[in-house]
């Protein structure tokens, strides 16, 4: 076990001192005293967008380090056999992934190396379908995370972190496309937007702002970070959203990529901090309640379904990883109507 370094966090406008001791730390027993991290694969360049399948597969993507050694993939691990098998042998880019309630894979495909550079749908078969590519007559940027409400609202962040591609649209913004086609900007709020998931009732969307300060990431080394934040955004009833509230404030440090929920509310968020990284536990209000520690910097996150309810999978660095808590997953675009 390492001893990570004490961490200063604001949430809200209060500041709370973090000092965590082992590589899972607790204070609303969301842990077994006896959890631990289980590896499942390692042999991926850098893995993200992890989500659980009706088949009871869970599936992730897997980029190459670097970008262009191979095509970007998508995975799928079967629990029951212990193996991680190929789903998609070239995604397209494919980042953030999500099933909606009828069982269908989308996906938000980045831009670098000719990635999609759109929301797409991807086949039982892992072929890539595009189902929006463009806003107002313009590439998004680089579509990154995602998530599927009960009624078949699809939320997407279209942020731009690597690649030389120039960016047509003037800014980073969350995007919402609704089940007749309608395709709108969400939120224009957070600077630069990340990971993003709904409450267990649907009545907040949680997005992450990771602002890097720079569109490209892989080739600027002196750009200078902007806020680092974890913001709540009230949902109406006809999937608008209303002024953000900042509910984690990462300071100087790097924030959250991607997250999940619990039934209970609670955020499960991969935080990319250098100085204490890992998945942590927080309340809808923003108090940490938890952290898993992991091998690398984690990427994503999210919870099996039916018997691996209460298993929380994780993307990290290379690899796939998961632990079990006692806690039990909420997949938004499963929620009762």
């Amino acid at each position: 076990m390492s001893i990570p370094s004490t961490t200063k966090f604001s949430f809200g406008t209060a500041i709370a001192i973090v000092v965590l001791t082992t590589s899972i730390a607790t204070a609303d027993d969301i842990f077994p005293a006896d959890a631990k991290l289980e590896t499942l694969w390692e042999e991926g360049g850098f893995t993200e967008g992890a989500a659980a399948g009706p088949d009871g597969l869970l599936y992730f993507s897997d980029f190459a380090q670097p970008f262009n050694a191979r095509p970007a993939r998508i995975m799928k691990f079967d629990p029951a056999t212990g193996k991680t098998t190929i789903h998609s042998a070239d995604s397209k880019m494919a980042n953030g992934l999500m099933f909606d309630r009828k069982g269908r894979l989308y996906a938000c495909c980045a831009s670098p190396l000719g990635g999609q550079r759109a929301l797409v749908r991807v086949t039982r078969k892992g072929k890539i379908k595009p189902v929006v590519e463009r806003f107002e007559g313009k590439r998004f940027n680089s579509p990154n995370d995602i998530v599927i409400d009960r009624q078949g609202r699809i939320y997407f962040s279209d942020p731009k972190y690597v690649g030389p591609e120039e960016m047509e649209l003037k800014s980073m913004d969350v995007y919402r496309l609704d089940p007749d086609g309608a395709l709108q900007v969400a939120t224009s709020e957070i600077s630069k937007p990340n990971g993003v998931m709904l409450s267990p009732d649907g009545k907040t969307l949680y997005v992450a702002e990771t602002d890097n300060g720079t569109d490209k990431a892989d080739s600027v080394t002196d750009a200078k970070r902007g806020r680092m934040t974890l913001n709540a955004l009230p949902v109406s009833a006809d999937g608008s959203l209303g002024k953000k509230r900042v509910i984690v404030d990462f300071g100087d440090q790097v924030g959250i990529d991607g997250m999940t929920v619990d039934t209970k509310g609670r955020i499960y968020a991969a935080v990319r901090s250098e100085e204490s990284f890992g998945i942590y536990v927080f309340s809808p209000e923003g108090k940490q309640l938890g952290k898993v520690k992991t091998p690398e910097l984690p990427t994503n996150c999210t919870f099996g379904r039916g018997q691996a309810a209460s298993t929380l999978y994780i993307t990290a660095g290379k690899g796939f990883y998961r632990i079990e808590t006692n806690a039990t997953g909420h997949h938004p675009a499963l929620a009762k109507r």
